[in-house]
């Protein structure tokens, strides 16, 4: 019996998935074998694929890969929610993203999904008391990838950042499940003050392009910002706002917008 559950527990579709999309993909196209192989084929799990590529991504002459990758194996291996965070992640890029048609592309491709788990194993390090590694992660993921997210910010699973330009999540920013942002979002404070000072987002908040949310303000679940918009007030859940600054405009459309992905909407004059 014993034998029997551990041969279910090591049962992964969606790494098993993963690795087919690999296979086809070399084969498809030879010459991305190297960089397939490295980064997927030769591992046996998921959480280890992401460690190999998070340590391939942030290395280097300060601090090496080998360093990040054992820094990247110990937080998976002691905190497992971390991987159930990638794999939400990973389900929201491919069901929300239509660029993205295999589990594959936000591993190899997609910045915003691996800046997202850079993230993770820098807030991490900054909740295990590892500020200086943590700041270290913070500073080579905007290098890297063009996202500044301080690691103490708090941010949920099933998080979708598309195109991914330009994101910056501030220190005492709290984001909720299942949100979307496009590129050159800002969740940023409004001045010097040092307390709690940044937005906290909803489950199933849709934030478009440019949207910049300031401030200590609450976004309620379910509803959508606008692109180009300026938000400081809080918002009610289940609404659109829009405009410079935001205003109510409507309601958000939909149950879900951060699934649904649909940003137009009618402004009544």
């Amino acid at each position: 019996m014993a034998e029997t559950r551990t041969k279910l527990a090591s049962v992964d579709p969606v790494w098993d998935r993963i690795k087919k999309e690999a296979q086809d993909a070399v084969r498809d196209e030879p010459l991305m074998g190297g960089l397939i192989h490295a980064c997927i084929l030769h591992h046996k799990s998921i959480q280890k694929a992401l460690s190999y590529r998070f340590a391939a991504k942030l290395s280097s002459n300060e601090m090496s890969q080998v360093i990040l990758r054992e820094i990247a194996d110990n937080a998976y291996a002691e905190s497992p929610e971390l991987v159930a965070a990638a794999r939400a992640d990973l389900m929201a890029v491919y069901e929300r993203d239509p660029a993205c048609h295999r589990f594959l592309q936000p591993i190899l491709f997609f910045k915003g999904y691996q800046a997202m788990q850079s993230y993770r194993i820098g807030h991490w390090l900054w909740q295990h008391g590892k500020r200086d590694l943590a700041y270290f992660v913070q500073m080579r993921v905007s290098e890297i990838f063009g996202i500044d997210i301080h690691p103490a910010a708090q941010i949920g699973r099933g998080i979708m950042i598309d195109h991914a330009h330009s994101i910056v999540i501030g220190e005492t920013a709290v984001v909720g499940d299942n949100v979307s942002m496009l590129h050159s979002v800002t969740l940023g404070g409004t001045g010097k003050e040092e307390e709690d000072r940044h937005p906290k987002i909803g489950n199933g908040v849709l934030i478009g392009a440019g949207a910049k949310v300031l401030g200590n303000i609450k976004i309620g679940h379910c509803s959508r910002i606008a692109a180009g918009s300026v938000v400081l007030e809080d918002v009610p859940p289940c609404k659109t706002v829009a405009g410079i600054p935001a205003k109510i405009v409507g309601e958000a459309g939909c149950d879900q917008p951060s699934v649904s992905m649909d940003q137009m909407f009618g402004v009544k004059p």
